[in-house]
């Protein structure tokens, strides 16, 4: 008879993450950073530098990922992230994951994949046509391995994000039932107050790949060359024109940041009836955003005088996350029954 120790969770647990290929973004802190902060204090969180994960379509250039794992780093540092209770670990550096990825694929059939709509929207604003990556195009089935290596409940993720944690939900189902055990957790999204930023460009959401960032680590000139340039409403030619409100990326960002809440109200009043410029707008953006990003730039640099200690807290999580994921991967090959070695498992002669 197959054996597994049953899951004891005192601690509701948290897994959430990012790709290293490049400083994070505005995007980045309204959909998750902001909110990380502030749940670390109440759940057991794992955050993940997912560096294999951005190989799957960076794989001709791994310098890029590597030097960008520090860039990462200092980010969740500088907004907060506490590395005392929070693990933040190397993703390539925990071998356990992408065992359980090989026994997820099993899992999986290639017309499910082929029908997420995230990885359909990431396949055609990445270009691939008919050349996509194997890697990249089963990355959904290593997010669930990731997921369910820690025994997450809760994933913080933006609305594009949801078909990811429903194809890891459905792993999970298909495991525990095939197996008869209840040894892998349905994970639930946790979805940010700000589901989606725009681009500068106002077109889709910010992105470093369509260049349409405001990075956090950004010089309050680069901020301010960016917000002069922002997408706003194309109709809204002369100051007098009634401008429109829904859709304007100035005013989503004003949303997101602005913590003057009757102001904006008026300020979106006065631009909707028309006398309120373009410039006026992003004056005032560029005057919150300063005010939001200017302390965590601080904290920033000054955490990049000692790379040495900052990539120390990686290695440390990564210790940390090693262990973890060991112990779930133990119970996922008992409920296999392909922990050939273990007390309790099946003799090799059956």
């Amino acid at each position: 008879m197959l054996c597994y120790t049953k899951r004891v969770a005192p601690q509701k647990i948290i897994l959430t993450g990012d790709r290293p290929t490049g400083p994070l973004h505005l995007g980045h802190y309204v959909g998750s950073l902001r909110k990380r902060v502030e749940l670390q204090h109440e759940y057991r969180t794992f955050i993940i530098i997912a560096d294999a994960q951005a190989l799957t379509d960076h794989a001709e250039d791994p310098g890029r990922i590597r030097r960008n794992i520090l860039e990462v780093l200092l980010d969740y540092l500088a907004v907060g992230i506490d590395p005392s209770i929070t693990t933040i670990f190397i993703q390539s550096l925990v071998p356990q994951l992408f065992e359980l990825t090989a026994y997820y694929l099993n899992l999986v059939t290639v017309s499910r994949l082929q029908r997420n709509p995230t990885v359909k929207d990431e396949i055609q604003q990445r270009g691939f046509g008919a050349s996509i990556p194997a890697g990249f195009f089963c990355y959904p089935v290593s997010q669930a391995a990731d997921i369910t290596a820690f025994l997450a409940d809760l994933v913080p993720v933006g609305q594009d994000q949801l078909p990811m944690i429903e194809q890891t939900t459905e792993i999970v189902r298909s495991f525990n039932r095939i197996y008869n055990c209840s040894v892998l957790v349905e994970p639930k999204a946790l979805l940010s107050e700000v589901p989606r930023l725009p681009g500068t460009d106002g077109k889709g959401k910010m992105s470093k790949s369509l260049g349409n960032v405001i990075s956090l680590c950004d010089s309050p000139d680069v901020i301010r060359q960016k917000v002069r340039g922002m997408y706003t409403d194309p109709k809204h030619l002369r100051i007098e024109d009634p401008g429109t409100v829904e859709g304007n990326p100035v005013f989503a960002y004003l949303d997101a940041f602005d913590p003057d809440r009757e102001g904006l109200a008026e300020m979106k009043a006065h631009y909707e009836r028309g006398g309120l410029g373009d410039t006026t707008v992003k004056r005032r953006l560029l005057e919150v955003l300063l005010a939001e990003l200017e302390p965590i730039r601080a904290r920033r640099e000054e955490f990049a005088k000692d790379p040495a200690e900052v990539l120390r807290v990686a290695e440390k999580g990564t210790e940390v996350a090693r262990e973890v994921a060991a112990r779930t991967l133990a119970q996922v090959r008992e409920a296999m029954g392909i922990n050939y070695f273990s007390p309790c498992a099946v003799t090799l002669s059956q």
